[in-house]
């Protein structure tokens, strides 16, 4: 083997090697931290910005919120190493059904699983104040 013939293929396997690693590198996932009230309300509030939150309700692992404004729900769950927001009625929001202890809303898209607290009713009364809990 001719010794340029060696170096450019060392060089070549180096730089695979090297595009191969950042790459592996880029897929890890930076660790989100819980919802809580204040960053739930942070998010919506950036997302929906024509949306005055009225009351919300946080999943008890943190990994979603469901809030109220007027007769929207506005969901937001983790996906990945983010957030995801949707809007929809509040009533598709209330039909949604706690199976095994965990919400399960069905959205066009999606059909985000957020955390309750055993025993809780969905929906809970600080989302419909003035209605009964299914």
């Amino acid at each position: 083997m001719d010794k340029a013939l060696l170096i450019q293929l060392v060089g070549s396997a180096t730089a695979v090697a090297l595009l191969v690693g950042l790459a592996a590198w880029a897929r890890i996932a930076r660790p989100t931290p819980p919802l809580d009230g204040q960053a739930a309300r942070t998010l919506l509030a950036d997302e929906f910005p024509d949306d005055p939150v009225d009351a919300l309700w946080t999943a008890a692992d943190g990994t979603g919120a469901v809030a109220r404004s007027g007769d929207l729900a506005l969901v937001l769950w983790r996906k990945g190493d983010g957030y995801v927001a949707r809007a929809v009625p509040w009533a598709q929001a209330r039909a949604a059904t706690v199976e095994g202890g965990r919400l399960k809303l069905r959205l066009a898209d999606a059909s985000p699983r957020l955390s309750v607290s055993d025993g809780a009713a969905w929906p809970p009364p600080e989302l419909a104040p003035n209605e009964l809990a299914a």
